[in-house]
């Protein structure tokens, strides 16, 4: 399982929250180098200690997960349409055009 990509997740939805380590330690009760190393992929979180950052993150562990799960391209897809929702109409047809193209020519 590759524990790094998660690790990638709880940083990226950490600096997404304006949380340093620290403050994301303190509220998920855990220390600083714990979750600088479960960020690194150098530490493999208990279940317990993974729902503590989940919930101090107060966001989906699928967003967490989504790089390691089989259905990781859902959530994916479920985050990219919430963004495409609040783009423009033009913005959104250029967004599709480029899509479409990457489909056919993955063909």
């Amino acid at each position: 399982m590759d524990f790094a990509a998660i690790g990638k997740n709880i940083r990226k939805y950490r600096k997404l929250n304006g949380m340093t380590q620290e403050e994301l330690a303190e509220k998920a009760g855990l220390s600083t180098n714990y979750i600088g190393g479960v960020e690194r992929g150098e530490k493999t979180p208990s279940l317990e200690s993974f729902i503590s950052i989940v919930n101090s993150l107060g966001v989906g562990a699928d967003l967490l997960l989504c790089d390691v799960i089989d259905c990781g391209y859902q959530v994916k897809a479920s985050v990219l349409s919430d963004k495409m929702a609040k783009a423009s109409p033009a913005k959104r047809e250029s967004i599709f055009e480029v899509i479409e193209i990457m489909l056919r020519d993955s063909e």
